[in-house]
């Protein structure tokens, strides 16, 4: 298969020693607009849209130990422990009862998100102590009772490489709203920071890696991606069997039908999601959200394909492009055009028109709020989320990836998927 070498010399490794690997590794060198907010400046107050679907959201977060294989970060440490979001469609409830409404992140999560060192610096370019992200609000009720009635789809969600399981929690809850019971799924040590049980942060490896001389680039991608997919298959194992089960909120166990599976991603959470359904026959279906699925040589002459890629699925999925290099239709993407091509069964792609790698993000509908408020240069929100309206990125993302779960999991198809709307003009779809 040819090589673009435009890619490839974008996916070594750069000067100053950061790791950057399109669609999978974000720029874990700062952002040059990123240095700090001024001395004495107020924080920023962002707000999440709110969901669309007829369901009120409901949320609970808890903490799973996988005994059968230690954290392949910090061998000899210990068990690998993960940490899980589930957000589900609730029961309604009126103001003021016991279930507060859920913070977008845990409060030493998003000290730590937005620090000189968190992703909120590292990978969206917002200065540190920009925003206030301890205080931005979800819409979702935590711990109260899932709405009862027919057990529901379930769909895991991984972020990008270095983001935290919260970076797209726009997406989730609407997600929720219309009738998916959705576990995100942190990566300890990956993701940015991971707030653990007895008050623990545990704050990615990645800043430092991208720092040390000689870091070897293929085997640190290759061990994210085995530890996500591993991650992944651990929280379903834990679903499936009610005696490892965690407590839940009232109702929530029974909500859960996990004969009907799906996984969404963005970035190396897209490659998440595919290589899951590939190595784990309980997926059912996939989203991947501009996510390259192939690693660099050790050597730096090319690129090698994952295996999703080389052998292909028989499973439908999605792939969701940005206009970003190397980027777009499948044709343009090694590695998505080998899935393409191996794959048997139904896939579909999709290209949102001026956009860029965080316009799948929440940095789609916040990134614009910092700027409206000066705390960060509006040439920020460009490079991450592109020309295309914010507003109409979220609308579409929501849409798309909505669709598709309900057309192979929910049982219903609205068509979107069949080719070019007028609803959402800014949505190009491939041959």
């Amino acid at each position: 298969m040819p090589v673009n070498e435009r890619g490839l010399r974008r996916r070594a490794l750069v000067a100053a020693g950061a790791l950057a690997l399109t669609g999978l590794l974000s720029a874990f060198a700062p952002h040059a607009d990123a240095a700090g907010a001024p001395p004495g400046a107020a924080a920023a107050h962002v707000a999440l849209p709110g969901p669309t679907g007829p369901y009120a959201v409901g949320t609970t977060t808890r903490h799973l130990v996988d005994a059968s294989r230690e954290d392949p970060w910090h061998p000899g440490r210990g068990h690998r422990e993960v940490s899980v979001g589930f957000w589900y469609p609730a029961a309604p409830g009126e103001q003021g009862t016991a279930h507060r409404t859920a913070p977008h992140m845990e409060p030493r999560a998003a000290a730590h998100f937005g620090s000189a060192t968190g992703a909120g610096t590292l990978n969206q370019g917002v200065p540190a102590g920009a925003a206030d992200w301890a205080g931005t609000r979800t819409h979702a009720r935590v711990d109260a009772p899932a709405a009862r009635g027919a057990a529901r789809p379930v769909v895991l969600y991984s972020a990008g490489l270095g983001d935290p399981r919260t970076w797209n929690t726009s997406l989730v809850e609407d997600l929720a709203s219309r009738g998916y019971v959705v576990v995100t799924v942190d990566h300890t040590y990956d993701s940015s920071e991971v707030a653990l049980s007895g008050g623990r942060l545990a704050t990615s490896v990645l800043p430092e890696l991208a720092a040390k001389p000689g870091t070897d680039i293929d085997a640190v991608l290759r061990k994210a991606m085995r530890a996500r997919v591993d991650d992944a298959r651990f929280v379903l194992d834990v679903l499936g069997a009610p005696g490892r089960r965690p407590a839940l909120p009232k109702d929530l166990a029974d909500a859960m039908d996990l004969r009907r599976v799906g996984m969404v991603g963005h970035s190396a959470g897209g490659f998440a999601a595919v290589q899951t359904m590939h190595d784990d026959r309980r997926v059912r279906a996939a989203v991947n959200m501009d996510g390259t699925m192939e690693f660099p040589a050790p050597d730096g002459t090319g690129s090698r394909l994952g295996t999703a890629p080389r052998d292909g699925v028989d499973r439908p999925f999605l792939l969701m492009g940005t206009d970003a290099a190397d980027s777009g239709p499948y044709e343009g993407q090694p590695s998505w055009k080998a899935l393409w091509e191996h794959s048997r069964g139904w896939r579909g792609n999709v290209t949102l028109t001026g956009s860029q790698h965080g316009a799948y993000t929440d940095a789609a509908p916040l990134l614009p709020q910092l700027a409206r408020q000066q705390a960060l240069p509006w040439e920020t929100v460009r490079k991450n989320v592109g020309s295309v309206d914010p507003q109409r990125a979220v609308a579409a993302t929501r849409a798309y990836v909505a669709s598709f779960l309900d057309r192979f999991l929910g049982g219903r198809d609205d068509h979107l998927l069949d080719g070019p709307s007028e609803r959402f003009p800014e949505m190009r779809h491939a041959r």
